[in-house]
């Protein structure tokens, strides 16, 4: 008699963040199906609205979601949801996080202020999240404390730096969420892999 297999689990993440921060480049990088992207090109209609201070190469915007997913070993599924960034399209985001396991809030330390609503999106939720730093041209002027300190976040969530163009960067970054939820749900004892 054949063997039935089961289903995979499956997980859903969100990745929040500013406008420019890269979700929708961090959603395609790691992603190992074509990504479903709902980019539009950005037109003088929303000049008033998108500030491209520090993003001025910016052409193009998510209107809905970015959607990306990654298979790890035989049983886990990962569903990445990219979430726009603009506060014009934010009640997206309600129908978004059903059923999330966690959230990414990528941030840009050029327009750190734009972390603000997905980090108080998340904690009004309780929602686990972690902040995922881009550090932009390969460097990051700033250390993890004063990102930190920046934006004001409670002593147990997470930051970490990444480079959203790198996919071994962007899953380290998916690792450390998944890592943060476990540690959560399974108490303080819990030691993440790899750990000392």
């Amino acid at each position: 008699m054949p063997q039935r297999s089961t289903p995979p689990t499956t997980i859903k993440i969100l990745i929040a963040g500013g406008f420019g921060a890269g979700k929708t480049t961090l959603v395609g990088t790691v992603s190992e199906v074509l990504p479903l992207h709902t980019e539009e090109v950005l037109t003088t209609a929303g000049a008033d609205d998108d500030d491209l201070s520090g993003v001025e190469g910016k052409r193009t915007t998510t209107v809905t979601m970015d959607f990306g997913r990654i298979t790890i070993g035989d049983n886990i599924v990962l569903y990445l949801f990219g979430t726009p960034g603009q506060e014009r399209f934010k009640f997206l985001w309600d129908e978004l996080a059903i059923g999330a396991l966690g959230g990414v809030v990528l941030a840009d330390t050029r327009r750190l202020a734009d972390s603000f609503p997905s980090i108080d999106y998340f904690e009004k939720r309780g929602t686990p999240f972690i902040v995922a730093v881009n550090c932009f041209n390969g460097a990051q002027p700033f250390s993890v404390a004063a990102v930190r300190t920046a934006l004001t976040l409670d002593a147990d969530v997470p930051v970490v730096m990444c480079d959203v163009r790198d996919r071994r960067s962007g899953r380290e970054v998916l690792v450390a969420l998944i890592e943060h939820v476990r540690s959560l749900i399974l108490g303080p004892d819990y030691t993440p892999v790899g750990a000392p």
